[in-house]
């Protein structure tokens, strides 16, 4: 990739760039989020800034996984001194209270983390939950990295790296301006069995379906089950993804990105026919607003998007999505739209 001038401006939704190129951008001012391997964070400078570990992007000329580069965001223009925080496990409930009157909060939390689970089973009882936009995406790794190393999030502003931890911005905007956020989700549930988990968490043994115990990972296979299609959950009618990670027949264990709970009834999700024709046709568009966005690991593994575009949106390709709460196989999109 041709060397970019530090002065250009960056895509609305940020673009992928050396470090070299990255450490000019932070230098130079603004408020940004940043994403890329550990090693390339660790070589940035201190400023304004909240980062996490990911190798996977839609970047500026298409989906791409790189170890060499790191993808940028630079922060809306008009955009008021943000605040950045440290937040653990117990204290990540008051993120909303903390979070400005009017603009948005953009949170990293590390995949596989205590913070991970408890966010997804308590974010929607936070205090102010879905008042205040809430956003962010789920720290991750190559794949290939997979239980050799742990994801991370940075505090910028200090240099500190954590696994345990998420880093929080707050964002306050002028009177002027609203924050928005555009949620793509493709599935829905199907009309198959009823699934129920007997315990929470990331990865599952037995289960009950349709009343009936059995072991998850023989059930997958017995029924021949394309682990592609998450299964969904219906909260309320916000259809909540979780993702597959693998199934382990030898352990008869199944993993998943994100923990399914012992109180929700799930379904396998309604299959996507052309899920790169679907997912390029519910694509928000990219109008001069479109300020961040985040996507899934999974809808670039399973489009196909390694060399494709969507659209004008670009951004990392995540372990988990945060649209309020935790999302899984999505799209997050945040505006910065002026009032009339």
């Amino acid at each position: 990739m041709n060397a970019r001038n530090p002065a250009a401006p960056l895509p609305a939704t940020g673009a992928l760039m050396s470090v070299d190129e990255a450490a000019a951008r932070l230098r130079g001012g603004g408020f940004h989020c940043v994403a890329g391997e550990e090693a390339l964070l660790r070589r940035l400078p201190r400023g304004r800034w909240i980062g996490g570990t990911i190798p996977y992007f839609m970047g500026q000329e298409g989906g791409r996984t790189t170890r060499e580069q790191v993808f940028v965001t630079t922060l809306p223009d008009g955009a008021l001194a943000p605040s950045v925080r440290w937040y653990d496990a117990a204290g990540l409930a008051n993120v909303c209270v903390d979070a400005p009157d009017n603009g948005f909060s953009l949170v990293i939390i590390p995949a596989f983390s205590a913070i991970h689970s408890r966010f997804a089973r308590e974010a929607p009882q936070y205090e102010d939950m879905y008042l205040k936009p809430l956003l962010g995406w789920i720290a991750g790794l190559h794949l290939d990295d997979l239980g050799r190393r742990a994801p991370l999030v940075v505090n910028g502003e200090t240099g500190e790296l954590c696994g345990e931890r998420a880093v929080v911005m707050h964002v306050p905007l002028p009177d002027d301006r609203v924050a928005h956020l555009d949620i793509v989700n493709l599935f829905r549930q199907g009309d198959g069995d009823r699934i129920r988990f007997t315990e929470p968490g990331f990865h599952a043994h037995d289960c009950l379906v349709n009343g009936r115990p059995v072991n998850f990972a023989d059930y997958l296979a017995q029924n021949g089950i394309d682990t592609r299609w998450p299964l969904v959950a219906d909260y309320a009618g916000a259809m909540v993804n979780v993702s597959f990670k693998g199934v382990d027949a030898e352990q008869r264990r199944v993993d998943f990105y994100a923990p399914v709970f012992d109180d929700a009834e799930y379904r396998l999700a309604a299959p996507v026919e052309d899920y790169q024709r679907a997912f390029a046709a519910a694509m928000p568009g990219g109008g001069a607003s479109v300020a961040w966005s985040c996507n899934c690991i999974l809808n670039y593994l399973y489009s196909g998007l390694e060399g494709q575009r969507t659209g004008a949106i670009t951004g990392p390709m995540t372990f988990g999505e945060i649209a309020y709460q935790l999302l899984n196989q999505t799209m997050v999109v945040l505006s910065a739209d002026w009032l009339d």
